[in-house]
């Protein structure tokens, strides 16, 4: 499949050295399309994911529910990310743990593509926890292919396998939300299944070409340390299953019994695991203090990701029902909306990447903080821009897609200058004890985001729609006042970064 984008190798001695792609590694031809297909089914289920809560046909689910719903299974997506890299690092080794996620992802769609609540649920939870595991491992395996931090290949090799995670982002919409609203929903969700199916199946054919360090098990358990942490797991899932099953018998459980503490925990774990690092005797006061100054990114990011990640949520309803979803008269899927991030990253990132190197060049090269704080008065400026449609609606009118098109810009742009630099930052202020740890941390301000967005629109605890103006309009203005407020304590938060720009 990926075989046909391959040509001579021109650097033999890297993993299968008799090919290359595009002058990368072969394996970055087998990661590259694993991530393309998984990202195709993971992005199509979750096009159609809020349409489908609502949808008469589908679960009938109110806005607030349906909001709620995505929100959770989006934090959860990036909060097992972390436990996905610790189980690859004492378990399986990536490789093994790559092959097992996409099997229990391809699983999960299936149960989705199934017509009952249960299997539904089923399903999400297999999903989330397949995601979790994939995300954590499939970059690391791109970056074993290289030779090290100075292989002049390497940034390249990511540029291209980040162009398969859009490329699979961008076609999954139109294909699989095309086929699900405008035929069956679970058509549609088999073929996210389909999606991943092939991806497994070229992953498992090609991985020979992958390096044999990804196979290696970095600090595996001891024999006592899986005993250990499998009775702690059962120990938990006991209490677990009797715990709901007392619920479920007394006639008392409803989906917010297991809503409401999935939103809990997605808010403790951030602040847990931050303190844990800061608490830890082995850091010195210089690595102390960049934890301390990551705190603000961290709070940054999880403001921006609540704003951003109602793009698949609150947009999408509102443009279900209240858009005109036409253009030059034809009317597409309200799904497609979800492809339009994807092809802005793929036009826009290599501006962006050469406009840092030309300020640089200048010595005019925003500092990382002024990035963030960009990044966060953007996607609030993309709320106050929302206002307008819901203006329209409001006066009984339904709104051009244009002005969800341009409210999805704007969110892209703010992106592009707050995500790319989280990570990089991420991996200049981690202390060396927690270099591979502080990358799940970024995640989980994501986690953080979407449970804040998750509790405010649940009914159950008197949660909202949230596309009303004066919620609309708060959000904006808490991230634009967010962003000034980084802006104003930059030089406080430099002083705290020491030598880190």
């Amino acid at each position: 499949m990926a075989s046909s984008l391959t040509k001579d190798s021109v650097r033999p001695g890297t993993p299968g050295s008799e090919k290359t792609f595009f002058g990368h590694p072969r394996g970055l031809a087998t990661l590259f399309m694993t991530e393309m297909w998984e990202r195709f089914s993971y992005y199509g289920m979750r096009a159609l994911l809020p349409l489908y809560l609502v949808a008469p046909g589908g679960l009938h689910l109110s806005a607030g529910t349906a909001t709620a719903i995505y929100s959770v299974y989006v934090s959860l997506v990036y909060l097992l990310a972390l436990p996905g890299g610790w189980f690859a690092d004492r378990v399986l080794g990536p490789r093994k743990t790559v092959a097992v996620s996409g099997l229990i992802i391809m699983i999960g769609h299936l149960c989705l593509a199934l017509p009952a609540a249960v299997s539904f649920f089923v399903g999400l939870g297999l999903v989330a926890i397949g995601s979790g595991l994939l995300k954590a491992n499939i970059s690391t395996m791109v970056g074993h292919l290289y030779k090290g931090p100075d292989d002049p290949r390497r940034d390249g090799g990511f540029t291209l396998f980040y162009i398969g995670i859009n490329l699979g982002a961008f076609a999954a919409p139109l294909i699989i939300g095309t086929v699900g609203e405008n035929y069956n929903w679970h058509f549609g969700f088999a073929l996210a299944a389909l999606g991943m199916a092939l991806g497994l199946a070229q992953y498992l054919l090609g991985s020979r070409h992958l390096s044999e360090e990804s196979s290696v098990v970095p600090t595996p358990l001891t024999p006592a340390q899986k005993a250990a942490t499998l009775r702690k797991g059962l120990i938990w899932l006991a209490i677990a299953a009797v715990f709901y099953g007392a619920v479920g018998f007394s006639g008392h459980f409803t989906l917010n019994w297991a809503l409401i503490p999935l939103t809990v925990i997605g808010l403790i774990v951030p602040i847990v695991v931050i303190g844990r690092i800061l608490r830890d005797r082995d850091l010195d006061a210089a690595e102390k203090s960049k934890v301390s100054a990551y705190i603000w990114f961290f709070v940054a990011a999880a403001v921006f990701w609540m704003i951003y990640d109602q793009g698949g949520s609150t947009l999408s309803l509102f443009a279900d029902g209240k858009a005109e979803n036409t253009i030059f008269g034809w009317e597409f899927p309200v799904s497609w909306y979800q492809s339009v991030n994807p092809v802005m990253i793929m036009a826009l990132a290599p501006v962006f990447a050469w406009l840092w190197l030309w300020l640089n060049r200048r010595g005019k090269e925003p500092s990382t903080i002024v990035k963030f704080a960009s990044g966060l008065v953007l996607v609030g400026a993309s709320f106050f821009l929302f206002l307008a449609p819901l203006s329209i609606a409001e006066g009984g009118h339904k709104a051009a897609a244009l002005w969800l098109v341009g409210i999805y810009f704007v969110q892209t742009v703010g992106e592009l200058t707050l995500s790319p630099v989280g990570l990089s930052v991420t991996t200049k202020m981690a202390p060396k004890k927690y270099a591979s740890q502080m990358m799940g941390v970024w995640f989980l301000a994501v986690t953080a985001g979407d449970s804040i967005t998750a509790l405010l629109s649940n009914p159950a605890v008197g949660g909202v729609n949230l596309d009303r103006m004066g919620f609309v309009a708060l959000e904006a203005g808490l991230a634009v006042v967010a962003g000034l407020a980084v802006w104003m304590y930059r030089n406080k938060v430099k002083k705290l970064m020491g030598s880190v720009n």
